[in-house]
């Protein structure tokens, strides 16, 4: 895994996609984003509030940020592991990254490794109100 710090967004949505890549089924993708979510390292109960919960996630997902030398930090927990992996990701592209270009990221890596396409509606609008908390 590329070192968040020392990369831009682009470099690592091309890191993720590439590793999406290696797999031929959605069910294979799938079983790895929540092998991700299992590797995310658990949030501090101290975060773990109602005003750092998501709202729109059908699951419960707690985000909380930080700022370190003009860099924003993400740290996130859901109830959910495969929501958790879908968290986690968009915390590898965009922990560490400066607040304009957090704003300004497509995450188009997003529709091409096929996550949105194979969301639930109800999913889906929890990863869209995740981007959206991220952005804020």
């Amino acid at each position: 895994m590329i070192k968040q710090e020392t990369v831009n967004i682009a470099e690592i949505e091309s890191e993720i996609i590439s590793e999406f890549e290696l797999f031929d089924e959605w069910t294979e993708k799938y079983e790895y984003i929540i092998e991700l979510g299992q590797k995310l390292p658990a949030l501090d109960a101290r975060y773990k509030l109602e005003e750092n919960k998501i709202k729109g996630c059908q699951s419960s997902v707690w985000l909380h940020s930080s700022e370190k030398e003009g860099k924003i930090y993400f740290e996130a927990d859901s109830d959910s592991t495969f929501v958790k992996g879908e968290i986690g990701l968009l915390i590898r592209v965009l922990s560490g990254q400066k607040a304009q270009d957090i704003i300004d990221a497509q995450l188009g890596f997003i529709d091409q490794i096929g996550l949105r396409q194979h969301l639930a509606l109800t999913r889906a609008n929890g990863l869209a109100s995740m981007i959206k908390q991220m952005k804020l």
